[in-house]
């Protein structure tokens, strides 16, 4: 039986009777552009998070930009993130004209090594992005009071980590700025691209407000140059229906891994995802394990003769992506960010994910390992 790496299909079955009616009902409205409906959400979402203001944009790449353009960071200027993480991280920064300077992970949860942060700060660093992945909070007290002593912005990117507690403190509610997406593959997506940028300062919020639409307030007065980065009312109406049914996926997820985490007990070459200490509440949206001794594209090619889902989610570190090839990185300056790059391989964990499939999972991984 073949079991897909995201099953969203049985998500939309379990909503689908309580959806359509509403979007039928906008749809005869023809009310499509930012409204009521994206209002609700920004307020609902933002308190989900514990911020205080929430703003929906189109992407969660634009939440990252928006954050960028609203702190006037540009050309002359740098950032600091993590050299492992998807490529829209860093891409933001680039687009502005600043450079991202990379720092390497740690090994055990794949989030930024805080302890490597500071030796990269310069007088032209102006931000701090760390990177909540896989649905785990990274050490953001630690980023926090780096950031602090050295006046420093900080933009979370909690893409995939919505719900993500770090020390009972929700992500995307802890920095200066917490950019969120709601891509269709993420614990809490939309029916296309979405995203999300929350923050605690009303100042930042309207200014934020007014980028995403041109920079006009009011209408066809702009005092910013802005962009289009509204959020469709359809898409906050997906989002306000599958809201409340999150928590129940993450409970869901949680309960795939740790059965994962037994099947998988003693087996050798493979690791099961660390929890940090810190990390209150993981919500495993992605389910990542370590696959050693060279077996990684083994394993994931044999899943894949089986009809077993999995992925190599960043197969290349940013620092060696060809279109970063002029900041100068070499291969072996990050090289827990080129192990997870060789090493790490994502399983099914959809909420619906039977305890057959899991096994099924097990097994196959584990027939592999031996061959």
């Amino acid at each position: 039986m073949s079991i897909p790496l995201l099953d969203l299909k049985q998500q939309y079955s379990s909503i689908q009777d309580e959806l359509l009616p509403q979007l039928a009902e906008m749809c005869a409205s023809q009310q499509f552009i930012l409204g009521p409906k994206v209002e609700e959400l920004e307020a609902k979402i933002a308190a989900y998070c514990g911020g205080a203001f929430g703003i929906g944009v189109s992407s969660g790449s634009d939440a990252l930009q928006i954050a960028l353009m609203a702190e006037q960071i540009g050309p002359g200027d740098e950032v600091i993130t993590t050299a492992y993480t998807f490529f829209a991280t860093a891409g933001a920064v680039c687009r502005y004209g600043a450079t991202p300077v990379f720092v390497d992970i740690d090994p055990a949860t794949f989030n930024i090594d805080v302890n490597q942060i500071e030796a990269k700060i310069t007088p032209k660093t102006k931000a701090i992005i760390p990177v909540h992945l896989y649905g785990q909070s990274a050490d953001i007290d630690a980023v926090m009071a780096i950031a602090r002593k050295h006046n420093l912005v900080v933009i979370e990117d909690a893409c995939q980590a919505i719900g993500a507690e770090y020390q009972g403190k929700r992500v995307a509610s802890i920095g200066d700025y917490g950019c969120l997406s709601f891509f269709p593959s993420k614990n809490l997506g939309c029916f296309g691209d979405g995203g999300m940028v929350i923050c605690n300062d009303p100042a930042k919020a309207e200014k934020l407000r007014i980028l995403r639409n041109h920079g006009m307030a009011p209408q066809y007065h702009h005092h910013l140059i802005g962009s289009n980065f509204r959020l469709d009312a359809l898409q906050a109406l997906v989002l306000l229906v599958k809201l409340p049914h999150l928590d129940d996926w993450a409970s869901g997820r949680q309960k795939n891994a740790a059965d994962y985490n037994e099947l998988f007990a003693g087996v050798e070459n493979l690791t099961v995802p660390a929890v940090a200490p810190y990390a209150s509440r993981h919500v495993f949206n992605q389910y990542i394990v370590r696959i050693g001794a060279g077996k990684r594209d083994a394993v994931w090619n044999g899943l894949k003769e089986m009809g077993i889902g999995s992925a190599v989610y960043y197969p290349i570190p940013l620092h060696l992506q060809e279109c970063f090839k002029e900041l100068g990185y070499k291969q072996g300056d990050f090289p827990e960010s080129e192990r997870a790059a060789n090493e790490t391989l994502a399983l099914p964990i959809f909420p619906e994910l039977t305890m057959s499939q899991k096994e099924q999972v097990a097994e196959a991984v584990k027939s592999l390992l031996k061959k």
